[in-house]
Protein backbone atom coordinates (compact mmCIF):
# COMPACT_ATOMS: atom_id res chain seq x y z
CA UNK A 1 0.00 0.00 0.00
CA UNK A 2 2.70 2.54 0.81
CA UNK A 3 4.63 2.19 -2.54
CA UNK A 4 0.99 3.73 -4.07
CA UNK A 5 1.70 7.10 -1.60
CA UNK A 6 5.57 8.03 -1.91
CA UNK A 7 5.18 11.46 -0.14
CA UNK A 8 3.90 9.36 3.21
CA UNK A 9 7.89 9.79 3.94
CA UNK A 10 6.99 13.38 4.87
CA UNK A 11 5.21 11.43 8.22
CA UNK A 12 6.71 8.90 10.07
CA UNK A 13 7.71 6.04 8.91
CA UNK A 14 5.44 3.18 9.93
CA UNK A 15 6.18 0.40 12.33
CA UNK A 16 6.60 -2.30 11.09
CA UNK A 17 6.05 -5.56 13.40
CA UNK A 18 5.48 -3.09 16.26
CA UNK A 19 5.38 -6.11 19.05
CA UNK A 20 8.63 -7.67 18.47
CA UNK A 21 10.17 -3.90 19.02
CA UNK A 22 8.74 -4.06 22.41
CA UNK A 23 9.07 -6.48 25.35
CA UNK A 24 6.37 -7.71 27.07
CA UNK A 25 7.42 -6.93 30.28
CA UNK A 26 5.48 -4.16 32.06
CA UNK A 27 9.07 -3.10 33.12
CA UNK A 28 9.51 -1.29 29.92
CA UNK A 29 6.46 0.95 30.36
CA UNK A 30 7.07 1.63 33.18
CA UNK A 31 10.80 2.86 32.80
CA UNK A 32 9.38 5.51 30.14
CA UNK A 33 6.26 6.54 31.64
CA UNK A 34 6.33 9.49 34.10
CA UNK A 35 6.93 8.88 37.58
CA UNK A 36 3.42 10.83 38.49
CA UNK A 37 1.60 8.17 35.76
CA UNK A 38 3.74 5.22 37.19
CA UNK A 39 2.85 5.92 40.49
CA UNK A 40 -1.05 6.60 40.01
CA UNK A 41 -1.60 3.74 37.14
CA UNK A 42 -3.24 0.74 38.82
CA UNK A 43 -1.60 -2.50 37.90
CA UNK A 44 -4.74 -2.90 35.56
CA UNK A 45 -3.74 -0.03 33.39
CA UNK A 46 -0.73 -0.51 33.14
CA UNK A 47 -1.48 -4.21 31.36
CA UNK A 48 -4.19 -1.94 29.56
CA UNK A 49 -1.68 0.66 28.15
CA UNK A 50 1.13 -2.62 27.12
CA UNK A 51 -1.55 -4.30 24.91
CA UNK A 52 -2.09 -0.98 23.38
CA UNK A 53 1.08 -0.93 22.69
CA UNK A 54 1.77 -4.41 21.27
CA UNK A 55 -1.68 -3.53 19.43
CA UNK A 56 0.10 -0.62 17.80
CA UNK A 57 0.92 -2.19 14.30
CA UNK A 58 -2.57 -3.83 14.26
CA UNK A 59 -4.01 -0.79 14.72
CA UNK A 60 -1.99 1.32 11.82
CA UNK A 61 -2.93 -1.49 9.43
CA UNK A 62 -6.57 -1.83 9.99
CA UNK A 63 -6.75 2.26 9.53
CA UNK A 64 -5.17 2.11 6.38
CA UNK A 65 -7.21 -0.73 4.81
CA UNK A 66 -10.13 0.90 6.26
CA UNK A 67 -8.88 4.22 4.94
CA UNK A 68 -8.46 2.37 0.91
CA UNK A 69 -11.69 1.10 1.20
CA UNK A 70 -13.70 4.15 1.77
CA UNK A 71 -16.97 2.88 1.16
CA UNK A 72 -19.65 5.14 1.56
CA UNK A 73 -22.99 4.85 4.56
CA UNK A 74 -24.99 1.59 4.67
CA UNK A 75 -22.57 -0.02 1.84
CA UNK A 76 -19.31 -0.66 4.23
CA UNK A 77 -19.49 -4.35 3.09
CA UNK A 78 -15.50 -4.70 2.80
CA UNK A 79 -15.18 -2.30 5.98
CA UNK A 80 -17.33 -4.32 8.24
CA UNK A 81 -15.97 -7.65 7.12
CA UNK A 82 -12.40 -6.72 7.80
CA UNK A 83 -13.31 -5.58 11.14
CA UNK A 84 -15.97 -7.73 12.46
CA UNK A 85 -13.34 -11.25 10.90
CA UNK A 86 -10.94 -9.32 13.42
CA UNK A 87 -12.36 -9.57 16.66
CA UNK A 88 -13.48 -13.31 15.44
CA UNK A 89 -10.13 -14.27 15.39
CA UNK A 90 -9.56 -12.57 18.86
CA UNK A 91 -12.03 -14.92 20.22
CA UNK A 92 -15.58 -12.48 19.90
CA UNK A 93 -18.48 -14.42 19.15
CA UNK A 94 -20.17 -11.87 16.38
CA UNK A 95 -23.87 -10.66 14.84
CA UNK A 96 -23.70 -9.50 11.60
CA UNK A 97 -26.21 -7.74 9.69
CA UNK A 98 -27.91 -6.72 13.12
CA UNK A 99 -31.20 -4.13 13.17
CA UNK A 100 -31.72 -4.67 9.34
CA UNK A 101 -28.51 -3.01 7.94
CA UNK A 102 -26.12 -5.66 6.23
CA UNK A 103 -22.97 -3.72 7.54
CA UNK A 104 -23.87 -3.65 11.60
CA UNK A 105 -22.77 -5.66 13.63
CA UNK A 106 -22.23 -6.37 17.32
CA UNK A 107 -18.79 -8.68 18.81
CA UNK A 108 -19.60 -10.07 22.54
CA UNK A 109 -16.89 -11.14 24.35
CA UNK A 110 -17.39 -12.43 28.24
CA UNK A 111 -20.52 -13.02 30.46
CA UNK A 112 -22.26 -11.03 33.18
CA UNK A 113 -22.06 -7.79 34.48
CA UNK A 114 -21.01 -4.96 33.96
CA UNK A 115 -21.72 -4.72 30.15
CA UNK A 116 -19.22 -2.26 29.13
CA UNK A 117 -19.72 -0.96 24.82
CA UNK A 118 -17.39 0.38 22.64
CA UNK A 119 -18.67 2.38 19.32
CA UNK A 120 -17.08 2.02 15.88
CA UNK A 121 -17.57 3.95 13.11
CA UNK A 122 -16.38 3.12 9.70
CA UNK A 123 -18.46 4.99 6.71
CA UNK A 124 -16.42 7.75 4.42
CA UNK A 125 -17.53 10.96 2.30
CA UNK A 126 -18.44 10.89 -0.94
CA UNK A 127 -16.43 12.82 -3.34
CA UNK A 128 -13.48 13.86 -1.27
CA UNK A 129 -10.92 11.75 -2.05
CA UNK A 130 -7.65 12.88 -1.95
CA UNK A 131 -3.93 10.84 -1.89
CA UNK A 132 -1.77 10.81 1.31
CA UNK A 133 -0.49 14.05 0.24
CA UNK A 134 -0.31 17.56 1.73
CA UNK A 135 -2.17 19.16 -1.73
CA UNK A 136 -5.62 18.50 -3.11
CA UNK A 137 -4.54 15.80 -5.58
CA UNK A 138 -7.31 12.79 -6.28
CA UNK A 139 -6.29 9.13 -5.22
CA UNK A 140 -4.30 7.23 -8.09
CA UNK A 141 -7.02 4.64 -7.39
CA UNK A 142 -9.70 6.57 -8.89
CA UNK A 143 -11.52 6.13 -5.75
CA UNK A 144 -13.52 9.44 -5.17
CA UNK A 145 -14.49 8.90 -1.68
CA UNK A 146 -12.59 9.69 1.28
CA UNK A 147 -12.26 9.46 5.52
CA UNK A 148 -12.62 13.12 5.52
CA UNK A 149 -14.13 12.67 9.01
CA UNK A 150 -11.66 9.72 10.07
CA UNK A 151 -13.88 7.14 10.96
CA UNK A 152 -11.11 4.63 9.11
CA UNK A 153 -8.82 5.50 12.88
CA UNK A 154 -12.09 5.60 14.61
CA UNK A 155 -12.93 1.94 13.70
CA UNK A 156 -9.10 0.89 14.50
CA UNK A 157 -8.84 2.08 17.76
CA UNK A 158 -12.33 1.58 18.85
CA UNK A 159 -11.40 -2.27 17.80
CA UNK A 160 -7.62 -1.92 19.41
CA UNK A 161 -10.07 -0.90 22.69
CA UNK A 162 -12.45 -3.40 22.95
CA UNK A 163 -9.77 -6.03 22.17
CA UNK A 164 -7.73 -4.07 24.73
CA UNK A 165 -10.18 -4.86 27.32
CA UNK A 166 -10.71 -7.99 26.53
CA UNK A 167 -7.12 -9.43 26.84
CA UNK A 168 -6.82 -6.82 30.25
CA UNK A 169 -10.20 -9.12 31.78
CA UNK A 170 -8.21 -12.06 30.95
CA UNK A 171 -4.71 -11.42 31.92
CA UNK A 172 -5.99 -9.90 35.67
CA UNK A 173 -9.35 -12.84 35.95
CA UNK A 174 -11.60 -9.78 36.09
CA UNK A 175 -15.52 -10.90 34.92
CA UNK A 176 -17.79 -9.10 32.68
CA UNK A 177 -18.73 -8.24 28.90
CA UNK A 178 -17.28 -6.49 26.46
CA UNK A 179 -19.03 -5.34 23.39
CA UNK A 180 -17.88 -3.37 20.20
CA UNK A 181 -20.98 -2.18 18.48
CA UNK A 182 -19.90 -1.76 14.40
CA UNK A 183 -22.42 1.28 13.62
CA UNK A 184 -22.47 2.12 10.19
CA UNK A 185 -24.08 5.04 8.50
CA UNK A 186 -22.71 7.71 11.27
CA UNK A 187 -22.12 10.55 8.20
CA UNK A 188 -25.83 9.90 7.12
CA UNK A 189 -26.99 9.76 10.87
CA UNK A 190 -28.43 6.54 10.20
CA UNK A 191 -26.82 3.22 11.39
CA UNK A 192 -26.68 3.91 15.69
CA UNK A 193 -30.51 4.89 15.26
CA UNK A 194 -31.90 1.99 13.97
CA UNK A 195 -29.76 0.02 16.06
CA UNK A 196 -31.13 2.00 19.13
CA UNK A 197 -34.69 1.41 17.95
CA UNK A 198 -34.03 -2.59 17.40
CA UNK A 199 -32.92 -2.50 21.21
CA UNK A 200 -29.00 -3.74 20.20
CA UNK A 201 -27.82 -0.84 23.41
CA UNK A 202 -30.78 -1.97 25.56
CA UNK A 203 -28.15 -4.29 27.75
CA UNK A 204 -25.07 -2.40 28.12
CA UNK A 205 -24.03 -0.52 31.22
CA UNK A 206 -21.86 2.11 30.23
CA UNK A 207 -20.87 2.88 26.48
CA UNK A 208 -17.46 4.39 25.22
CA UNK A 209 -17.20 6.62 22.15
CA UNK A 210 -14.41 8.64 20.62
CA UNK A 211 -13.95 10.55 17.76
CA UNK A 212 -11.06 12.14 15.20
CA UNK A 213 -10.48 15.67 16.30
CA UNK A 214 -9.04 19.21 15.47
CA UNK A 215 -8.11 19.02 18.98
CA UNK A 216 -8.19 16.66 22.15
CA UNK A 217 -10.61 16.91 24.61
CA UNK A 218 -13.76 14.86 26.76
CA UNK A 219 -16.94 16.16 24.94
CA UNK A 220 -18.62 18.64 27.01
CA UNK A 221 -21.17 20.00 24.75
CA UNK A 222 -24.24 18.70 23.60
CA UNK A 223 -24.61 19.20 19.61
CA UNK A 224 -27.95 19.40 18.22
CA UNK A 225 -31.34 17.26 17.83
CA UNK A 226 -32.00 16.41 13.82
CA UNK A 227 -35.41 15.63 11.74
CA UNK A 228 -33.36 14.33 8.24
CA UNK A 229 -36.56 14.00 5.47
CA UNK A 230 -37.15 14.24 2.13
CA UNK A 231 -40.14 15.67 0.29
CA UNK A 232 -40.84 13.33 -3.20
CA UNK A 233 -43.57 15.51 -5.28
CA UNK A 234 -45.61 13.83 -8.09
CA UNK A 235 -47.10 15.89 -11.24
CA UNK A 236 -47.48 15.54 -14.96
CA UNK A 237 -45.31 15.62 -17.28
CA UNK A 238 -46.20 17.86 -20.38
CA UNK A 239 -44.05 19.35 -22.70
CA UNK A 240 -42.87 23.02 -21.74
CA UNK A 241 -44.02 25.01 -24.99
CA UNK A 242 -46.61 23.46 -27.01
CA UNK A 243 -48.94 22.29 -24.09
CA UNK A 244 -47.34 23.75 -20.57
CA UNK A 245 -51.21 23.58 -19.53
CA UNK A 246 -51.91 19.82 -19.46
CA UNK A 247 -48.50 19.44 -17.46
CA UNK A 248 -48.35 19.79 -13.77
CA UNK A 249 -45.04 20.67 -12.33
CA UNK A 250 -43.27 18.48 -9.29
CA UNK A 251 -40.60 21.09 -9.43
CA UNK A 252 -42.58 23.96 -9.12
CA UNK A 253 -44.15 22.38 -5.99
CA UNK A 254 -40.53 21.81 -4.79
CA UNK A 255 -39.96 25.37 -5.53
CA UNK A 256 -42.71 26.74 -3.41
CA UNK A 257 -41.98 24.04 -0.71
CA UNK A 258 -38.62 25.39 -0.58
CA UNK A 259 -39.42 29.13 -0.67
CA UNK A 260 -41.89 28.43 2.05
CA UNK A 261 -39.19 27.42 4.62
CA UNK A 262 -36.72 29.57 3.84
CA UNK A 263 -39.77 32.76 4.60
CA UNK A 264 -40.02 29.95 8.04
CA UNK A 265 -36.56 31.58 8.61
CA UNK A 266 -37.46 34.49 9.77
CA UNK A 267 -39.59 32.77 12.42
CA UNK A 268 -37.60 30.41 14.20
CA UNK A 269 -35.09 30.43 17.01
CA UNK A 270 -31.82 31.55 16.74
CA UNK A 271 -30.63 28.52 17.82
CA UNK A 272 -32.59 25.98 14.69
CA UNK A 273 -30.99 25.75 11.35
CA UNK A 274 -32.68 24.49 8.39
CA UNK A 275 -30.93 23.35 5.43
CA UNK A 276 -31.55 21.48 2.08
CA UNK A 277 -30.66 19.98 -1.56
CA UNK A 278 -32.71 19.40 -4.73
CA UNK A 279 -31.40 16.00 -5.75
CA UNK A 280 -34.14 15.12 -8.33
CA UNK A 281 -35.74 17.86 -10.35
CA UNK A 282 -36.51 17.18 -13.72
CA UNK A 283 -34.70 15.81 -16.59
CA UNK A 284 -35.05 18.60 -19.58
CA UNK A 285 -36.22 22.20 -20.12
CA UNK A 286 -38.37 21.11 -22.50
CA UNK A 287 -40.43 18.40 -20.17
CA UNK A 288 -42.04 19.63 -17.29
CA UNK A 289 -41.16 17.85 -14.40
CA UNK A 290 -43.67 14.76 -13.30
CA UNK A 291 -41.56 14.05 -10.27
CA UNK A 292 -38.92 16.22 -8.11
CA UNK A 293 -37.54 15.52 -4.11
CA UNK A 294 -36.31 17.77 -2.02
CA UNK A 295 -33.76 16.61 1.05
CA UNK A 296 -34.03 18.62 4.29
CA UNK A 297 -32.06 18.67 7.58
CA UNK A 298 -33.89 20.63 10.62
CA UNK A 299 -32.02 21.30 13.48
CA UNK A 300 -32.23 22.13 16.83
CA UNK A 301 -30.74 22.17 20.55
CA UNK A 302 -33.33 19.92 21.74
CA UNK A 303 -35.71 17.59 20.59
CA UNK A 304 -39.39 19.21 21.45
CA UNK A 305 -38.00 22.41 18.50
CA UNK A 306 -36.68 20.15 16.37
CA UNK A 307 -40.56 18.75 16.33
CA UNK A 308 -42.31 21.43 16.17
CA UNK A 309 -40.60 22.95 13.08
CA UNK A 310 -40.85 19.38 11.47
CA UNK A 311 -44.66 20.01 11.79
CA UNK A 312 -44.47 23.48 10.38
CA UNK A 313 -42.68 22.08 7.24
CA UNK A 314 -44.79 19.32 6.88
CA UNK A 315 -47.75 21.24 6.54
CA UNK A 316 -45.70 24.21 4.27
CA UNK A 317 -45.16 20.98 1.94
CA UNK A 318 -48.57 19.98 1.84
CA UNK A 319 -49.20 23.52 1.23
CA UNK A 320 -46.89 23.15 -1.70
CA UNK A 321 -48.64 20.11 -3.25
CA UNK A 322 -51.93 22.33 -2.91
CA UNK A 323 -50.77 25.29 -5.10
CA UNK A 324 -49.60 23.18 -7.66
CA UNK A 325 -51.91 20.35 -7.99
CA UNK A 326 -49.33 17.81 -7.20
CA UNK A 327 -49.38 14.61 -5.02
CA UNK A 328 -46.55 14.71 -2.46
CA UNK A 329 -45.08 12.12 -0.03
CA UNK A 330 -43.02 13.00 3.05
CA UNK A 331 -40.40 10.29 4.22
CA UNK A 332 -38.63 11.03 7.66
CA UNK A 333 -35.39 9.16 6.91
CA UNK A 334 -33.44 9.39 10.49
CA UNK A 335 -33.38 11.18 13.73
CA UNK A 336 -31.31 11.70 16.69
CA UNK A 337 -31.97 13.66 20.07
CA UNK A 338 -29.31 15.82 21.22
CA UNK A 339 -26.48 14.50 23.38
CA UNK A 340 -26.93 13.36 27.09
CA UNK A 341 -23.80 14.24 28.76
CA UNK A 342 -22.70 12.13 31.74
CA UNK A 343 -20.57 13.76 34.52
CA UNK A 344 -19.40 10.78 36.61
CA UNK A 345 -17.95 9.32 33.39
CA UNK A 346 -16.72 12.48 31.94
CA UNK A 347 -14.41 12.89 34.80
CA UNK A 348 -13.35 9.76 35.09
CA UNK A 349 -12.22 10.19 31.27
CA UNK A 350 -10.53 13.29 31.83
CA UNK A 351 -8.66 12.05 35.18
CA UNK A 352 -7.34 9.41 32.34
CA UNK A 353 -6.72 11.50 29.69
CA UNK A 354 -4.54 13.77 32.02
CA UNK A 355 -3.04 10.94 33.35
CA UNK A 356 -1.71 10.63 29.55
CA UNK A 357 -1.40 13.96 28.34
CA UNK A 358 -1.62 13.93 25.08
CA UNK A 359 -0.72 12.31 21.72
CA UNK A 360 3.07 11.80 21.27
CA UNK A 361 3.55 13.25 17.76
CA UNK A 362 6.71 13.09 15.86
CA UNK A 363 8.63 16.16 14.01
CA UNK A 364 7.54 14.33 11.37
CA UNK A 365 4.03 14.47 11.86
CA UNK A 366 4.37 18.15 12.21
CA UNK A 367 5.95 18.59 9.35
CA UNK A 368 3.29 17.55 7.11
CA UNK A 369 0.24 19.17 9.13
CA UNK A 370 2.01 22.11 8.50
CA UNK A 371 2.69 21.55 4.85
CA UNK A 372 -0.89 21.00 4.57
CA UNK A 373 -1.99 24.08 6.36
CA UNK A 374 0.98 26.49 4.06
CA UNK A 375 -0.85 24.49 1.13
CA UNK A 376 -4.50 25.77 2.53
CA UNK A 377 -3.18 29.13 3.14
CA UNK A 378 -4.13 28.91 6.96
CA UNK A 379 -1.76 29.71 9.63
CA UNK A 380 1.28 26.51 9.94
CA UNK A 381 0.23 25.51 13.53
CA UNK A 382 0.65 22.02 12.98
CA UNK A 383 -1.62 19.65 15.00
CA UNK A 384 -2.80 20.61 18.43
CA UNK A 385 -1.17 18.65 21.05
CA UNK A 386 -2.09 19.81 24.38
CA UNK A 387 -5.41 17.88 25.86
CA UNK A 388 -8.44 20.69 26.81
CA UNK A 389 -9.45 21.03 30.41
CA UNK A 390 -12.75 19.92 31.39
CA UNK A 391 -15.16 22.65 32.50
CA UNK A 392 -17.22 22.79 35.11
CA UNK A 393 -20.39 23.35 32.93
CA UNK A 394 -21.37 21.54 29.26
CA UNK A 395 -20.17 23.93 26.47
CA UNK A 396 -22.58 26.00 24.55
CA UNK A 397 -24.12 23.34 22.11
CA UNK A 398 -23.54 23.80 18.46
CA UNK A 399 -22.09 21.97 15.37
CA UNK A 400 -23.69 18.89 14.13
CA UNK A 401 -25.58 16.23 14.79
CA UNK A 402 -25.06 12.70 15.92
CA UNK A 403 -26.59 9.39 15.85
CA UNK A 404 -24.17 8.56 19.32
CA UNK A 405 -26.77 10.87 20.88
CA UNK A 406 -29.49 8.04 20.79
CA UNK A 407 -27.24 5.32 22.42
CA UNK A 408 -26.82 8.20 25.19
CA UNK A 409 -30.67 7.95 26.18
CA UNK A 410 -30.78 4.56 26.62
CA UNK A 411 -27.45 4.30 28.43
CA UNK A 412 -24.58 6.38 29.84
CA UNK A 413 -22.22 7.22 27.18
CA UNK A 414 -19.12 9.20 27.48
CA UNK A 415 -16.99 10.31 24.50
CA UNK A 416 -13.47 11.65 23.46
CA UNK A 417 -12.43 13.88 20.83
CA UNK A 418 -8.63 13.46 19.83
CA UNK A 419 -6.36 15.47 17.78
CA UNK A 420 -5.68 13.48 14.25
CA UNK A 421 -5.61 16.39 11.60
CA UNK A 422 -4.12 19.52 11.18
CA UNK A 423 -5.05 22.49 13.27
CA UNK A 424 -8.14 25.05 11.78
CA UNK A 425 -8.19 22.25 8.16
CA UNK A 426 -12.02 22.49 7.01
CA UNK A 427 -13.40 19.14 8.34
CA UNK A 428 -15.23 17.00 5.79
CA UNK A 429 -12.48 18.10 3.28
CA UNK A 430 -9.87 16.71 0.48
CA UNK A 431 -7.37 17.68 3.69
CA UNK A 432 -8.74 15.96 6.35
CA UNK A 433 -8.95 13.00 4.05
CA UNK A 434 -5.47 13.20 2.97
CA UNK A 435 -4.94 13.28 6.90
CA UNK A 436 -6.78 10.16 8.33
CA UNK A 437 -3.89 8.53 6.16
CA UNK A 438 -0.86 9.47 7.83
CA UNK A 439 1.30 8.49 10.86
CA UNK A 440 0.03 11.30 12.76
CA UNK A 441 -3.83 9.79 12.43
CA UNK A 442 -2.61 6.60 13.77
CA UNK A 443 -0.79 8.02 16.54
CA UNK A 444 -3.87 10.06 17.63
CA UNK A 445 -5.99 7.01 17.15
CA UNK A 446 -3.25 4.93 19.18
CA UNK A 447 -3.88 8.01 22.18
CA UNK A 448 -7.90 7.73 21.94
CA UNK A 449 -7.33 3.42 22.20
CA UNK A 450 -5.08 3.72 25.56
CA UNK A 451 -7.91 6.59 27.17
CA UNK A 452 -10.93 4.38 26.23
CA UNK A 453 -9.19 1.00 27.61
CA UNK A 454 -7.99 2.75 30.73
CA UNK A 455 -11.72 4.55 31.18
CA UNK A 456 -13.42 0.96 30.48
CA UNK A 457 -11.05 -0.61 33.10
CA UNK A 458 -12.35 1.75 35.55
CA UNK A 459 -15.77 0.98 34.65
CA UNK A 460 -14.98 -2.45 34.78
CA UNK A 461 -13.51 -1.89 38.30
CA UNK A 462 -15.22 0.38 40.13
CA UNK A 463 -18.82 -0.09 40.76
CA UNK A 464 -19.30 3.22 42.48
CA UNK A 465 -18.23 4.51 38.91
CA UNK A 466 -20.99 2.93 37.27
CA UNK A 467 -23.74 3.60 39.91
CA UNK A 468 -22.96 7.06 39.87
CA UNK A 469 -23.32 7.03 36.27
CA UNK A 470 -26.68 5.43 36.20
CA UNK A 471 -27.87 7.55 38.61
CA UNK A 472 -27.12 10.87 36.45
CA UNK A 473 -28.62 9.02 33.79
CA UNK A 474 -31.80 8.33 34.94
CA UNK A 475 -31.96 12.02 36.82
CA UNK A 476 -31.55 13.57 33.83
CA UNK A 477 -33.77 11.20 31.74
CA UNK A 478 -36.10 11.66 34.56
CA UNK A 479 -36.54 7.63 34.36
CA UNK A 480 -38.37 7.87 31.51
CA UNK A 481 -38.24 4.63 28.85
CA UNK A 482 -36.09 5.71 25.06
CA UNK A 483 -37.99 6.56 22.60
CA UNK A 484 -37.00 6.55 19.01
CA UNK A 485 -37.64 9.39 16.74
CA UNK A 486 -38.62 7.24 13.95
CA UNK A 487 -41.66 5.40 13.52
CA UNK A 488 -41.76 1.97 15.08
CA UNK A 489 -41.92 -0.06 12.01
CA UNK A 490 -39.41 2.20 9.34
CA UNK A 491 -36.82 0.54 8.58
CA UNK A 492 -33.87 1.90 7.35
CA UNK A 493 -33.28 4.19 4.77
CA UNK A 494 -30.81 1.88 2.02
CA UNK A 495 -28.92 3.89 -0.47
CA UNK A 496 -31.16 4.64 -3.70
CA UNK A 497 -29.73 3.36 -7.03
CA UNK A 498 -28.90 5.45 -9.15
CA UNK A 499 -29.32 8.43 -6.98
Amino acid sequence: MASRHPERTIGRPRRMGVAALILPSLFLLNAFAPPLQAQELSQEKRTALQIVEDLRGDLEEMSMELWEYAELALLESKSAEYLADYLEAEGFSVERGVAEMPTAFVATWGTGSPVVGVLAEFDALPGIGNDIVPRKEPRSDGNPHGHGCGHNVFGAASVTAAVTLKRTLETHGLSGTVKLYGSPAEETVVGKVYMAKAGIFDDADAVLDWHPSLETRVRNQSGQALNNFEVEFYGQAAHSAADPWNGRSALDAVEMMNYGANMMREHVRPTTRIHYVIPNAGEAPNVVPEYARVWYYVRDTARAPVEAYYDRLLKIAEGAALATATEHQVTLLTGVHQMLLNRPLQEAMQANLDALGGPDFSENDQEFAKALQRSLGIEEKGLDVEPKPLSDKPDPPGGGSTDVAEVSWITPVVSLSVTTAAAGIPWHSWAATASHGTQGAFEGATFAAKVLALTGVDMFMDGELLTAAKAFFLEKTEGKPYVSPVPADQKPPMPRKGG
